[in-house]
This record gives structure tokens, C-alpha cells and sequence, in this order.
């Protein structure tokens, strides 16, 4: 018999009204989206950018995606959250796609798939893209009790064939030591979960799951572990998430995440404060552009981006930020890119393949849209 779940067609999810992310997964559309684009679109067409992962306690990646999502070139973060300025460092897009760490075709697996140290990172999925997420160190944590809710969104609807919850034994240093399956207890297996089931968001679409969890015995600073096995297609979510059990929680998580500007507490003796006055400045020669084409057929639109570097630095790797200009607009297929959101901003990262740009040099990418678009966005280009 044809399977359809084998590819991810088990069900059509419809469009959720004023959601900001592609919804609609289905053959119907990706086929659609082959035609009007042309066989080389098989080569670029991102099939499920909206996935999810541990928003609370927040993973590592979505967490320091919360915290410098808007300021991630403040030079602050290198002090004020040392674990998250490496990992951006290494590559902004683990952030921007803090909904796409997963693999496919693990078939349940998971300890051949992810080795030792190699857990939080997926097993390296795309590479070294997600590798800063294993290693030890100062994170920051979120406070909780030995019985705590344990929240997971799932953007696209996937659903569950289970959602596996682990927590470090007592013991386990995560400062100093990165995470292997030995320093693991299960805490949580919740079996099968339909798509849709659990609560609404208040944006972005999907559905927030709740999973109670008991871990008692424990106190200071531990990692969550959780894989999301997607009940859609043979896709294996992971992530890892710090927390701190008890009281004694170092002071400096709590109030980071509130006020990143290390001149509230330390005004006059800081080193960091002269550069507060550019919070999101770029490095010296790097300089970058974005201009859209739009195509316009009235309750939709193509759009195609141009990116330049209009530095004296080759570029290595580069972000969009931009908001419609008009209400009730939402991308519905989008190529050569990968997209994200934050409130009401769009953001879009580069692939593999178009990270870096000459001196003089440009990249395209593009994307549809749903909704009257009254005019081309305008764009903020972050270089690094």
C-alpha cells in the first residue's frame, strides 16, 4: 500500500489565519512550487522550515536566539553570555533555525545516531552548524522545581510518535563535562501525541505541548535532554536545555536575559560600556545591501532578493531583517534561503551554498507570498 506518511502526507494542514510561517505541507504544493520554479527548484525548496523545538525550559540554541535574536552583534555578549557568543560566532544560522535540529531516517536509533558529547548538536546534524551546543559550560539555566512542565512547540504540526524527556543524574558537572548517554536518567515518555493536540500559541502558529516531569534527587545546575520523534515522516528532533534545581542559582542567568546591557550594574568600572553606544554595530569593512524585486498578482506576490556586498571584507556569512509593509502578508514558499520570525520581523539566513560573498559580489534568493503585498519590504543586512 502507499504510504503517504513516508512523505509527510498523513494529513493536510490547513492555513492558519494570520500566521507569519509556511503552514501547508503537502505533495499538492511542493509539486505546484517544482513547476512555477523549474526543475532547478528541486535543488532549493525547503519542504519544512517550520519545526520546533524546547521553548521551556528553552533549548540552548532557541534561548540564546531569545535573548540576542535582535542584538546579535552586540559586543556585550561576549561577557554578559560567553556559551551563546560562541555559538553565534561559530554560526548565526544555528540560531535562526532553532527549529531545524533534527535528523531524518534514524529509525529509533538514537545512541548510534548521536555519539557520545555529540547529543545536544543532534550528532552534528548540518555539520559544525549546531557543535557549540555541546559543549560544557557556564549556560545559562532556568530555575525549577523537582516537578516541573516541560514545554515543547511544534510549529509545523507534526505530532508525536513520542516525546522522550531525560535529565542528568546528580553528579553530572555540566560546566565541565559534555553530555553522554551514561549521564542520563528518562524522566518522561509520552507515547503518541496527534498533530494539533496541546495549546495555541499566542503567535507563530502550531501547538505547544506540555510534558510533566519529575526529577527529584537533584540540585544545582542540569541539562534536559529531549528527542521529538515527529509522527509526520522519520524525523528525529533533539535538543538540550539548562536548567537549575533548587536555590543558589548563580545571579547572572535571571537577570541576563531581562537587561543584556552590562552597564546596569556595573556603570562606571565596566570595560564593555563604550561600546553600548553601537549595540548592533558590523565589524569594520563589512557592508551589506538587500533590494527586492516583486512580482505582484494581487492576493500574492514572488519576490526575489538581492544581496550585495558593498563592503571591503569578503562576507562569511549574513542576516535579513525586514517587515511587511502591509498587514495580512505571509510567505508560503521560499528558496535559496531559510526563514525565521520574531514578533512582527522577518528574518531570512543564508544556506550552505550562499553564505559567503565576495568583495563585490551578490547572491539572489526568493520567496512567495500570500496576501496583498502593497510594495517591496525594506531590508536590514547584518555582515559577518
Amino acid at each position: 500500500m502507499f504510504n503517504l506518511r513516508r512523505f509527510g502526507l498523513h494529513r493536510l494542514d490547513p492555513p492558519r489565519p494570520g500566521g507569519r510561517r509556511m503552514t501547508v505541507r503537502s505533495l499538492i504544493v511542493l509539486v505546484a512550487a517544482l513547476f512555477a520554479a523549474g526543475t532547478a527548484a528541486v535543488l532549493f525548496v525547503q519542504p519544512a522550515s517550520s519545526h520546533g523545538t524546547a521553548i521551556g525550559p528553552s533549548s540552548r540554541h532557541y534561548s540564546c536566539w531569545e535573548r540576542w535574536g535582535s542584538d546579535f552583534q552586540n559586543p556585550a555578549m561576549e561577557q554578559e553570555d560567553p556559551m551563546c557568543w560562541a555559538a553565534w560566532q561559530n554560526d548565526p544560522s544555528a540560531m535562526w533555525n532553532w527549529n531545524g535540529l533534527y535528523r531524518e531516517q534514524v529509525g529509533g536509533n538514537h545512541q548510534a545516531a548521536l555519539p557520545d558529547n555529540q547529543l545536544c548538536s543532534g550528532g552534528q546534524t548540518g555539520g559544525t552548524r549546531y557543535a557549540p551546543l555541546d559543549d560544557p559550560g557556564p549556560w545559562k539555566t532556568t530555575q525549577v522545581n523537582s516537578s516541573f512542565t516541560f514545554t515543547t512547540w511544534d510549529q509545523a504540526n507534526h505530532g508525536a510518535d513520542y516525546y522522550r524527556v531525560y535529565v542528568t543524574k546528580q553528579g553530572y558537572n555540566a560546566e565541565t563535562d559534555a553530555l553522554d548517554w551514561a549521564d542520563l536518567e528518562l524522566v518522561a515518555d509520552t507515547g503518541d501525541i496527534d498533530p494539533g493536540v496541546g495549546r495555541t500559541p499566542p503567535s507563530g502558529g502550531g501547538t505547544l505541548v506540555d510534558i510533566p516531569v519529575s526529577a527529584p534527587g537533584r540540585s544545582g545546575h542540569h541539562v534536559v535532554f529531549m528527542i521529538w520523534q515527529a509522527s509526520h515522516f522519520d524525523q528525529s528532533f533533539y535538543s538540550c536545555s539548562d536548567v537549575w534545581f533548587g536555590s543558589g542559582q548563580p545571579t547572572d542567568p535571571p537577570t541576563t536575559p531581562d537587561d543584556p546591557d552590562p552597564t546596569t550594574e556595573e556603570p562606571t568600572d565596566d570595560p564593555t560600556d563604550e561600546p553600548t553606544g553601537e549595540p548592533t554595530g558590523t565589524p569594520a569593512g563589512y557592508e551589506c545591501t538587500a533590494t527586492a524585486t516583486v512580482n505582484n498578482w494581487g492576493s500574492g506576490a514572488g519576490v526575489t532578493v538581492k544581496v550585495e556586498n558593498t563592503g571591503d571584507q569578503a562576507i562569511h556569512n549574513w542576516m535579513l531583517h525586514w517587515e511587511w509593509p502591509s498587514s495580512g502578508v505571509t510567505i508560503s514558499q521560499i528558496w535559496n534561503a531559510e526563514h525565521s520570525t520574531m514578533g512582527d520581523m522577518e528574518m531570512a539566513a543564508p544556506v550552505s551554498w550562499n553564505q559567503a560573498i565576495a568583495v563585490g559580489g551578490s547572491i539572489e534568493f526568493g520567496f512567495n507570498v500570500s496576501g496583498a503585498l502593497s510594495g517591496a519590504p525594506e531590508f536590514d543586512c547584518f555582515p559577518t
